[in-house]
């Protein structure tokens, strides 16, 4: 579902939507569609059934751009739940479709954090390698290595790690 049209949905009345939003908690605090529910993609894929079974209406998941939104679209598929929707272009879309949006404590997405590490990671081992033992270049290639893994299993172990530092947590 396109941006344009799960605003007009939402600004019905009457619509039977459950806008489930699969990021993580801080992401979710930080800016979301009023009257979604945030259940982060690995509690979702691990209990898919029962979350859908909480919540009532037709499941719209949501994400930052549709990746994990398509994930938990997988998770039902594979639980035989055919009826959920994906909101294409996740929650930068659905803003950019002047959609009504909530915002709390202000943080960067999580993909936005893990390429300023890996950046990081990379341009210190590269200036290491020049300036003190050519060795440092092992950890350039460590984090290359990295992304290659993470698109070839389409999961990324540095997100996951970001997503559980203190500043990502939501206080409670």
């Amino acid at each position: 579902m396109d941006a344009e049209a799960l605003k007009c949905l939402v600004e019905a009345p009457d619509t039977d939507l459950a806008l489930i939003d699969v990021r993580t908690a801080g992401e979710f605090e930080t800016l979301h569609i009023p009257g979604s529910y945030n259940v982060p993609l690995e509690e979702f894929t691990a209990n898919a059934t029962e979350v859908i079974a909480k919540i009532p209406g037709k499941p719209v998941l949501i994400c930052h751009s549709g990746n994990r939104a398509s994930k938990a679209q997988r998770a039902l598929q594979e639980q035989q739940i055919e009826h959920s929707t994906v909101l294409l272009g996740g929650v930068t879309a659905y803003e950019n479709a002047g959609g009504t949006m909530v915002r709390g404590v202000q943080r960067w997405a999580l993909d936005r954090q893990m390429r300023m590490t890996a950046g990081s990671v990379v341009l210190a081992g590269l200036l290491g390698a020049k300036f003190i033992s050519p060795k440092f270049a092992y950890l350039s290639a460590a984090i290359g290595g990295g992304l290659v893994f993470s698109a070839l299993r389409d999961s990324c172990p540095m997100i996951s790690f970001l997503g559980k530092m203190p500043w990502n947590k939501v206080k409670k």
